[in-house]
């Protein structure tokens, strides 16, 4: 490799250490597993990831701009709470969105492309089974990424990811509660019987009920974890 080859390529090496690290504490943070108040110290994180400062400092500046990550001058770096004010935003921009995804699916939907919804709900359905709260998150966003496949328009999925990240920390902590993810399959079952219908006024009024009830009660989810919320 000649030396204008070489200086080439570390920019692309460094800016791949700075999105993995991005990615993972942008998942340990939405799922819970660094809750609000953690510090992220560089030093720490230098020494997880096996990174220099400077992708780590890259990540977190892109952290702190989604707001996933508060810095705090002289103190330090810390996890942030999620801002109540946030999720009924969040929740009206995905109403408005996957309002469009879920119809355009159903109106271009056979029923002989529903098997990566149909495989999504029994992975949610066997996830719940066994309390993986993980996997059926992941699971869930499968299938909400599906529809807007079918519509044609991934796209718009990858605008409400953008949009939803608080919404989603808060959604994590409602799964525990008794019988909620059973309800969301039943919901997600509701609205695939929509598009593989055609329904796409039906699909639309089931997706928007879906997700309005998102977040049951987001007063009932705040006192149960008083630390996790602004």
């Amino acid at each position: 490799m000649n030396e204008s080859t070489a200086v080439a390529s570390r920019p692309a090496r460094r800016v791949t250490s700075a999105t993995q690290v991005f990615e993972t504490l942008r998942g340990e943070i939405v799922a819970a597993r660094l809750p609000p108040g953690t510090p992220l110290a560089d030093r720490g994180l230098v020494e997880r990831f096996g990174v220099s400062r400077t992708p780590v400092r890259e990540a977190l500046i892109r952290l702190a701009e989604i707001g996933l990550v508060d810095v705090r001058p002289q103190f330090g770096t810390f996890v942030s709470r999620v801002a109540v004010s946030a999720i009924p935003e969040a929740v009206l921009i995905r109403k408005a969105l996957e309002g469009v995804t879920v119809e355009k699916a159903a109106e271009r939907t056979g029923t002989g492309r529903l098997d990566t919804l149909e495989h999504a709900i029994r992975r949610q359905k066997a996830c719940a089974a066994v309390g993986d709260n993980d996997g059926f998150h992941e699971a869930d966003e499968a299938f909400h990424a599906a529809i807007a496949d079918l519509a044609g328009h991934p796209g718009i999925w990858a605008l409400v990811t953008q949009a939803k990240i608080q919404l989603d920390r808060a959604r994590r902590l409602t799964l525990p509660i008794l019988g909620r993810a059973e309800q969301v399959i039943v919901e997600h079952e509701a609205i695939l019987a929509r598009i593989a219908a055609g329904d796409a006024a039906g699909a639309r009024s089931a997706m928007e009920g879906h997700l309005g009830a998102v977040i049951p009660d987001v007063a009932e989810i705040r006192s149960r974890h008083p630390d996790f919320f602004i």
